[in-house]
C-alpha cells in the first residue's frame, strides 16, 4: 500500500520539523514551557517522541529490549545538542526496523495500557502507522509550543 520510503519521508518531515524547531530555539527556550495549563517544553516533547519512536518500533515491531519510562519524557531537560544526535540515532534505527518489519505480523509484545495507544488489537504495520501519527500530532503541537513561547518572550521584552 506504501512503500518504506514513502513512510520514512512523512516520518522524517515531522522530525525535521520538530528538530528545527528545538534547535531554533536552543537551550534555554527549548526547555521553556509556555504559561499554558499542562503545556510541555518543546524539549520535552521531542523526549517523548523519542520514547514513542524507541518503544513502538523498536520494541513492538523488531523485537529489541527497549526500556521506557513514558512518564519522566515528559520531565525531559538539557542541552539542545545531545538531544538532536539522540534523534540522529533513532531515526537511522527506525529506518532499519521499517525495513526489517513484517506489516501484516502481530506484534512482538503487547503496549501497557498506560502508554495510551490505540485500543485495539494492533499489527506491526499498524503500529508503525501509530508512531507516525504521533510525530505528526506532536510536530503541530510543537509549532503552537514555539509559537506561545516566543510570543511570551516578545512581550516580556515590549512594554
Amino acid at each position: 500500500m506504501i512503500t518504506d520510503d514513502d513512510y520514512l519521508y512523512y516520518v522524517d518531515r515531522a522530525l525535521d520539523g520538530m528538530t528545527g524547531i528545538v534547535a531554533g530555539l536552543g537551550d534555554e527556550l527549548a526547555n521553556t514551557r509556555p504559561p499554558l495549563p499542562g503545556a510541555n517544553s518543546p524539549y520535552a516533547l521531542l523526549t517523548h517522541c523519542l520514547g514513542v519512536v524507541s518503544y513502538w518500533s523498536g520494541r513492538l515491531v523488531a523485537g529489541r529490549e527497549v526500556v521506557r519510562d513514558r512518564d519522566a519524557e515528559f520531565a525531559g531537560a538539557g542541552p539542545v545538542g545531545p538531544l538532536l544526535d539522540r534523534v540522529a540515532t533513532i531515526r537511522a534505527r527506525l529506518a532499519e526496523d521499517v525495513h526489517a518489519a513484517d506489516p501484516p505480523a502481530p506484534l512482538r509484545g503487547t503496549p501497557p495500557t498506560a502508554f495510551l495507544g490505540p485500543d485495539r488489537e494492533l499489527t506491526q504495520g499498524a503500529a508503525l502507522l501509530h508512531v507516525y501519527e504521533e510525530l505528526a500530532q506532536h510536530h503541530g503541537q510543537m509549532e503552537i509550543l514555539r509559537d506561545a513561547i516566543l510570543a511570551g518572550q516578545h512581550t516580556a521584552v515590549t512594554p
